[in-house]
């Protein structure tokens, strides 16, 4: 329904964190906003907006891009703008330079009393303040699931709460009263505490938690009905799903076409769901030593694989060449593809020969693959929110973990041969095959992620 002519237009700024992961989903909902004749003010930094798909002409009216300048920051290296850029223990430093932004956006907003919204991310904890002064009402847009967001707990569990050490967030916290298995595994809590600066995340997004009129999460709930209950509970305000937020598959970049043809002709030759799609994003960066093992594995799986394989951010030619096995490529040349650099995944995923994606459980790649209908080999990288993702889609039985030690996180290729052929081929796995199918209806559900943008659009009117 459109009902755009009927209402007052709103002036809202979007506010990501610098992250691919946050700054994707943020646009699509400004581009959602936009449609609905709203005004979008979309704040970032100059390279990271260039980042960004260009426009439809029918919005360019209602989006307008506002660079901010990143303050220097030593130990920050120049021209980095995102998280993508560097490996995670320098990611404090992208923090602190952030949190210099505040100067700039206050500048911009004092410019621009039109704005009486901000939608805005975990990270600007000093943004409360500035707003109650300018009058602006905050909504906080969280672009992790139900599930992790409940995981966390209400601010006062966040800042001071039960759990101490890195052992208590390895148990399924008490408020969660449904059941389910999501914790972290213990060599995820350590790892997390390489990318925290001064203030940690914890304390970011408890501050911002108690200042905003509204959560709003990406998901829904025909995926996450009990967590999101537990949100109400926890936090006392609405709690507003926006949606998955599914790509549409026109919207695959076109760049490196000429890749494609090859991947193409390539992947027409295979058998129908027989071909597994492996990437581990662009955040996880794994040490040699497990990625040959996590090579050994998919050599052993026997199975056809397309591998893409990113080198680490800031580390010499000659180290991202030896993180793969000497002669592994030849070895597997029959059996497989290595791509190096940029990939089009989701035209890769929805190819009929692909049958199962190997993924480090960022939400964005696990909801295009679903969206698509192909089962999950859960390898969670160990920052963030992965693990827990990991463990919901294990529970949820549309994915099959591999085995590791929980305290360091290390694992056999063994096992990654198993866990692959379990979820591709394996009599044991056609249950979890057929879940992942189903799950198209709700994550490829174009339709429904829009009418959760719509209530999420009434919700923000009415504050």
């Amino acid at each position: 329904m459109d009902y755009s002519s009927s209402r007052k237009q709103l002036h809202i700024a979007m506010f990501p964190w610098l992250a691919y992961g946050h700054i994707a989903p943020y646009l699509h909902v400004a581009k959602f906003l936009a449609q609905k004749n709203h005004h979008l003010y979309y704040v970032s930094t100059p390279k990271n907006i260039s980042r960004l798909p260009q426009l439809p002409p029918t919005l360019c009216s209602n989006i307008t891009f506002i660079p901010l300048s990143l303050p220097h920051v030593d130990g920050l290296p120049p021209g980095v703008e995102s998280t993508s850029e560097l490996p995670i223990h320098k990611v404090p430093y992208l923090k602190k330079s952030f949190d210099k932004l505040e100067t700039q956006l206050t500048e911009f907003l004092e410019r621009s009393p039109q704005i009486k919204l901000i939608i805005h991310d975990f990270a600007p904890h000093w943004l409360p303040p500035m707003a109650n002064q300018l009058r602006i009402n905050l909504v906080c847009f969280s672009i992790v699931n139900a599930s992790s967001n409940a995981f966390f707990g209400s601010p006062s569990e966040i800042l001071g709460g039960s759990r101490k050490s890195p052992e208590d967030f390895t148990v399924v916290p008490t408020w969660m009263d449904y059941p389910n298995n999501i914790a972290f595994k213990l060599h995820e809590t350590v790892s997390h505490k390489e990318c925290e600066d001064i203030v940690s995340d914890f304390e970011r997004y408890a501050t911002v938690l108690l200042n905003c009129k509204i959560l709003t999460l990406r998901t829904c709930y025909e995926f996450e009905p009990e967590a999101l209950r537990v949100l109400s509970k926890i936090h006392q305000k609405p709690i507003v799903p926006l949606g998955l937020l599914p790509p549409p598959l026109t919207s695959v970049d076109d760049k490196g076409d000429e890749n494609w043809e090859a991947l193409k002709k390539w992947l027409d030759s295979k058998q129908e769901k027989s071909v597994f799609y492996v990437a581990l994003g662009s955040e996880v960066s794994l040490s040699q030593e497990s990625m040959h093992e996590l090579a050994f594995g998919i050599e052993k799986s026997e199975l056809p694989f397309i591998w893409v394989v990113r080198k680490p951010p800031l580390v010499e030619e000659q180290f991202a060449e030896d993180m793969i096995p000497p002669e592994f490529e030849e070895r597997v040349s029959k059996q497989g593809m290595v791509l190096r650099g940029w990939a089009p995944q989701l035209r890769i995923l929805a190819h009929s020969s692909v049958g199962g994606f190997l993924t480090h459980c960022g939400w964005s790649s696990v909801i295009e693959s679903l969206g698509l209908g192909k089962p999950l080999i859960l390898f969670p990288g160990g920052i963030a929110d992965l693990g827990l993702i990991a463990r919901l889609m294990h529970w949820k039985k549309v994915g099959f973990e591999v085995e590791r030690n929980d305290v360091d996180g290390s694992f056999k290729s063994d096992l990654v041969a198993a866990c692959i052929k379990r979820v591709m081929v394996d009599p044991e796995g056609e249950q979890l095959r057929a879940n992942a199918l189903a799950m198209k209806e709700i994550f490829g559900n174009v339709e429904l992620s829009n009418k959760c943008l719509d209530e999420f659009t009434q919700s923000i009117e009415s504050i």
